[in-house]
């Protein structure tokens, strides 16, 4: 049974992996899964010589961030006004849509 996913990108222009998805069945939160595959992805970027993780997310439930704060991610910035992939940035969006986007980083070694 999967209960639980994450996805990974390797990066070349700048030698990072970018951890693109992870989610947990929220019948199973709470019982370490998702640190379970977020560490499988520091890992494989430790395995093969990549410099740092990153990732961004738009989650607004801090669970999540201190999720990767756990594992040893820092806040490396953030974006008020972000918009999503499909949105037109239309007054009526603008209104109701005003999402955060934050940006994190694991530096594994220069």
């Amino acid at each position: 049974q999967v209960v639980g996913i994450v996805a990974a990108q390797g990066r070349e222009d700048d030698n990072t992996v970018e951890l693109r998805r992870m989610s947990v069945d929220s019948r199973f939160r709470g019982k370490g899964i998702a640190k379970a595959l977020g560490r499988r992805v520091l890992e494989f970027a430790m395995l093969n010589n990549y410099s740092a993780v990153v990732l961004g997310t738009t989650a607004v439930k801090m669970a999540a961030h201190k999720l990767y704060e756990s594992l040893g991610f820092r806040r490396v910035g953030e974006t008020e006004d972000y918009t999503l992939p499909g949105m037109t940035r239309s007054p009526l969006e603008r209104l109701f849509f005003q999402i955060r986007y934050s940006r994190y980083r694991l530096q594994l070694h220069e």
